[in-house]
């Protein structure tokens, strides 16, 4: 059954929602994972798209009961990095060799469409891609930002079951979040999306689902997940076990549906893994967003409990990075690796 479900996916790069689920319920996912990586290779190849992570500030207006950085966390360290801080992190992460900045924040409002615009122009002059990561916006914001220079916007559906997404989410609305992606569609970013594997409620139905959203938005690029605990959160005791393969699983069938696309493997890997990062690169993903924020900034903004490289300079984890990457056979790519440049011969 599996190997007709793989034959189906590789060849038509379609799977129903029951074939999904039945591949994400593979005892041995290894044929998977190698159809995966042959895809992978097939069309986006072996050069690796490194983006430089900038994480400026730690306050978010909203609730989300997965997250360190809800607005309930007291314990949360919250700081806020100025407009001028964030253009010199862009500037050194250039000097790094770097082609593409991803900026990510809390959904923090003291950084109102003037002052993000301000930063875009800023960074834009530095001749690479900008990607924001800064969660729900009015359809001007967004315009505003790519007129400003943003390239790729990520904003991840988190789960496509509406009900589990507005009880995780409190006073956030599903509708909303799609809304937010096909504004950005329309307006013409790359968009990124992505879910969180292993949420409590969570079911395979509800993964296959995510999966066939990508598929139809369609998406630029996708992430995918583990749900990580954090200490300080309504979830705090809710289990592991089990997400890092299934985030694995999802990564795979995902490339098969998608081929072309960009796909992260996701820092949240490695904290469940050691070697999660390479084994994602071998599970389909083409992406990896070392962090090159500076400082103690890096272990205050805390998603997740367990995040890797926050006692490293953004220089060593660049040279990290490119030897891990390089120890399994592919290489750092000098692109700026939007969607499709592999197949356009860039």
């Amino acid at each position: 059954m599996t190997q007709s479900l793989l034959q189906k996916a590789t060849t038509e790069h379609t799977l129903t929602q029951d074939e999904i689920i039945s591949l994400l319920s593979c005892v041995n996912p290894w044929e998977l994972f190698k159809a995966a990586d042959q895809i992978r290779k097939q069309y986006v190849g072996d050069g690796v798209y490194l983006r430089g992570l900038i994480e400026f500030s730690s306050y978010c207006k909203n609730d989300c009961m997965y997250c360190g950085l809800r607005r309930s966390n007291v314990q949360a360290q919250r700081y806020r990095l100025s407009p001028q801080q964030i253009i010199e992190m862009a500037r050194k992460a250039v000097s790094y060799g770097y082609k593409t900045v991803v900026l990510q924040s809390g959904e923090d409002l003291w950084f109102d469409a003037d002052k993000m615009c301000h930063i875009l122009r800023e960074i834009k002059k530095l001749d690479i891609a900008i990607t924001l990561s800064i969660g729900e916006k009015t359809r001007e914001e967004y315009a505003a930002y790519h007129q400003a220079g943003a390239d790729r916007y990520l904003l991840r559906i988190e789960t496509t079951n509406q009900a589990l997404y507005e009880k995780l989410d409190p006073a956030m609305f599903w509708q909303n979040r799609v809304r937010c992606l096909h504004d950005l569609k329309e307006l013409g970013y790359e968009v990124g999306s992505g879910s969180l594997v292993g949420l409590p409620g969570q079911t395979l139905d509800d993964l296959a689902q995510d999966l066939l959203f990508f598929k139809q938005l369609p998406v630029d690029m996708a992430g995918i997940g583990p749900f990580i605990p954090h200490p300080h959160t309504p979830l705090a005791e809710e289990k592991v076990q089990g997400h890092f393969e299934l985030s694995l699983k999802m990564m795979a069938i995902m490339r098969l549906l998608l081929p072309d696309i960009n796909i992260p493997a996701t820092t949240a890997m490695e904290t469940l893994h050691p070697q999660g990062r390479l084994l994602a690169l071998q599970c389909g993903a083409n992406v990896v967003m070392p962090n090159v924020t500076e400082g103690d900034y890096r272990k205050k903004y805390e998603l997740y409990p367990g995040k890797i490289c926050t006692g490293e300079s953004p220089s060593q984890c660049r040279g990290c990075i490119q030897s891990k990457i390089e120890s399994i056979g592919r290489f750092v790519s000098a692109s700026k690796g939007f969607h499709g440049d592999f197949l356009k011969g860039k």
